[in-house]
């Protein structure tokens, strides 16, 4: 029940999206049509809807081999098929990172594997997946499960190789088992599996990525560089029989514990094979209160709360799920893992989309909606002066029309001064961008390639990859004294604009470099780590080294270009709350003014200009109500909050949305 219930809570998550997008579409037509539209608003509004139609969840299994990672994604989502779908036989099964999703851009479902050859180069994996032909494209029959479990047998595949070609590959020699020949040692047949099929979970946007045990964390730096950091959740595989064993401690150390500062990911630690401690004879009390121990044993050891780590029996929830039986399923304890995954991870990203989008969209929506109640207060004013004032109404109006071109002066004038402030803020923002512009990144990787080619010794090594990172972290101090002076610039517009504008006060948006030095400081951690962790630095690791290297480089290279865009979107938009305030109020003024023309130009009754005024004031109210209704539609609370559910999610304090 709980794995339906999931997929219920991705329905509901989908659905609120898909409105989101709706509401979003017909705020841009409705700006559009009463002429408020502007290229600043339409470029934002555009971004929260990409961000939306491109969003999805990501679980991350990770663990020592034999912990049971791939058999709980069997457990999971493949039970329905009666059989284990990705080989979860004893032993190192899953050989490479295998990634599991729904795309809707191909016909048919398949598996697609990047050979193992291709370490030698420098090219990423992310590289590799927008180029198919170096991929080993399996169509996938899912009406035939024995055909689809042969298919993913392949994932599991090793291949025979001398091991010196091994080593040059970045595999350690300690790691691999042997092919039964001297000289010859067992490597993985593939580097990365990409799996495309049709689940009701995958197609509404769930990933899953299960990855081997610790030689391939540390031989393909990618993964916990840039593939693990991107997941919402992490599930940590541990063993009841064993609990937390060194090499488990060494995989968390090294490559999961500091996933959760300064990016969105909860850590979970699964206890796995409980039960190993069933025991008939001891009773279910002691069998419970054994669980119970190893559960807060386990919870000290890693850093987390009991209620962070979850015991359970993969292999016993999927067969009770094949065999139906409930009393097996609820002692396997598969329902807490479903249950967290119903509620905790669903809400996270609905709390991560209502900071980056719908905060966002709500702002702009609200400024609009302020404009035209505005407009609509003074029209129904006027109104009531041309009520009292039948006799001269021709007068009236001509005076009502004197004051609103003042008035559209005024926001004229207004509106100048902004786009002057704004030319400004672009040129200060073209010093935000150029601090680090790609010429000065190139440069520095110019030198600690030179410097790491000229020297593969401890210290050689050391002192390269530390001066690389001294050059950006200087990088970032440049650019941050000239964030300050923009910031001022910004508190200094928005001060005077809410000194005007008393009741209509807004916060003046400040440039935060806070997150990419945090997430510069993760990087240069895993550089630490990784070359503390080098089992060898002969001449063979340069291979991995390289690779490492290239792989870092691509992050670094993508948190500049997403700095030096932020850097410009802030810029261009920092003023775009004041210059939509006032453009709005010009451009209804000026809708105002032409009606008020029309009206003093006609000789008609004034019970006839009476009625054109009236007519007006509805369209007025019919433009606001639309305003309100989308406003409340957006304001909707995110399905599970709607249930009333208040979700305590763990890390949520520790990480940081993608919206700050």
């Amino acid at each position: 029940m709980s794995m339906e219930r999931l997929g219920q809570q991705v329905d509901a998550y989908v659905a609120w999206k898909r409105e989101l997008i709706r509401e979003i579409t017909r705020y841009r037509s409705w700006l559009a049509s009463n002429r408020l539209n502007s290229d600043a608003v339409e470029a934002r509004l555009e971004r929260a809807l990409k961000l939306l139609r491109t969003d999805h969840i990501t679980l991350a299994f990770v663990g020592e081999f034999s912990r049971g990672k791939t058999e709980l994604i069997n457990g999971l989502f493949f039970s329905e098929y009666g059989q284990r779908m990705l080989p979860s036989q004893a032993g190192r099964t899953t050989m490479s990172p295998t990634e599991l999703f729904f795309d809707p851009r191909s016909a048919r479902p398949y598996i697609r594997l990047l050979p193992i050859e291709t370490r030698s180069t420098s090219t990423s994996i992310a590289q590799f997946k927008r180029v198919p032909r170096h991929w080993v494209n399996i169509p996938l029959d899912t009406s035939d499960p024995a055909n689809m479990a042969l298919a993913f047998a392949q994932v599991a595949k090793t291949k025979p190789m001398p091991v010196e070609q091994a080593i040059a590959l970045g595999f350690h020699p300690d790691m691999l088992e042997g092919a039964g020949k001297p000289g010859l040692v067992l490597v993985p047949a593939w580097r990365h599996a990409l799996v495309n099929f049709d689940h009701p979970l995958l197609r509404q946007g769930l990933r899953i990525l299960d990855t081997p045990g610790l030689n391939a964390l540390g031989s393909e730096p990618e993964l916990t560089l840039s593939m693990l950091p991107n997941a919402q959740a992490i599930f940590f595989l541990l063993s009841a029989d064993s609990g937390v064993s060194a090499s488990d401690m060494a995989i968390w150390q090294q490559h999961i514990r500091q996933l959760d500062e300064g990016a969105p990911t909860c850590l979970y630690a699964v206890l796995n094979k409980i039960d190993v401690l069933w025991d008939d004879l001891a009773g279910e009390a002691f069998v419970q209160h054994s669980i119970r121990q190893i559960q807060a044993d386990t919870a000290r050891q890693l850093g987390l709360l009991p209620d962070e780590v979850l015991p359970l029996s993969a292999k016993q929830a999927l067969l009770a799920k094949v065999r139906k039986d409930q009393r097996l399923l609820a002692r396997s304890q598969m329902a807490r893992l479903e249950d967290l995954l119903c509620e905790r991870l669903v809400a996270q990203k609905e709390q991560l989309l209502e900071r980056s989008v719908v905060s966002q969209v709500l702002a702009l929506l609200h400024n609009s909606q302020q404009a035209l109640s505005l407009r609509l207060d003074k029209v129904k004013q006027q109104q009531a002066l041309l009520s009292d004032h039948q006799q001269d109404n021709g007068q009236l109006l001509f005076e009502l029309t004197a004051k609103t071109k003042e008035d559209h002066n005024q926001h004229h004038k207004r509106l100048l001064g902004l786009k002057t402030n704004q030319r400004l803020l672009k040129r200060q923002g073209e010093l935000l961008r150029n601090a680090v512009r790609p010429e000065r990144l190139d440069e520095h990787l110019r030198k600690v390639r030179q410097n790491l080619t000229g020297s593969w010794t401890t210290l050689g090594i050391n002192q390269a990859i530390l001066h690389f990172f001294r050059a950006l972290e200087h990088d970032l101090d440049s650019l941050g004294h000239e964030i300050e002076m923009a910031n001022t610039m910004v508190a200094a517009i928005y001060r005077r604009h809410n000194q005007d504008n008393p009741l209509h006060g807004v916060d003046a948006p400040q440039f935060n470099l806070e997150r990419y030095r945090r997430e510069l400081k993760l990087l240069q951690g895993k550089a630490d780590q990784f070359r503390r962790h080098l089992k060898t630095l002969l001449t063979e690791q340069r291979s991995l080294t390289r690779r490492f290297f290239a792989t870092l480089v691509q992050e670094v290279i993508g948190l500049h270009q997403r700095l030096r865009q932020e850097a410009g979107q802030w810029s261009g938009e920092a003023l775009m709350p004041l210059i939509q305030h006032s453009l709005e109020h010009k451009q209804l003024l000026e809708t105002h003014m032409l009606r008020l023309k029309t009206l003093a130009q006609q000789t008609q009754q004034s019970r006839a200009r009476s009625h054109q005024l009236a007519r007006y004031c509805a369209e007025l109210e019919r433009q606001l109500g639309e305003a309100g209704e989308m406003l409340r539609a957006l304001r909707r609370p995110a399905p599970i909050q709607r249930q009333g559910k208040v979700v305590q999610l763990p890390g949520m304090t520790r990480a940081q949305s993608i919206g700050e």
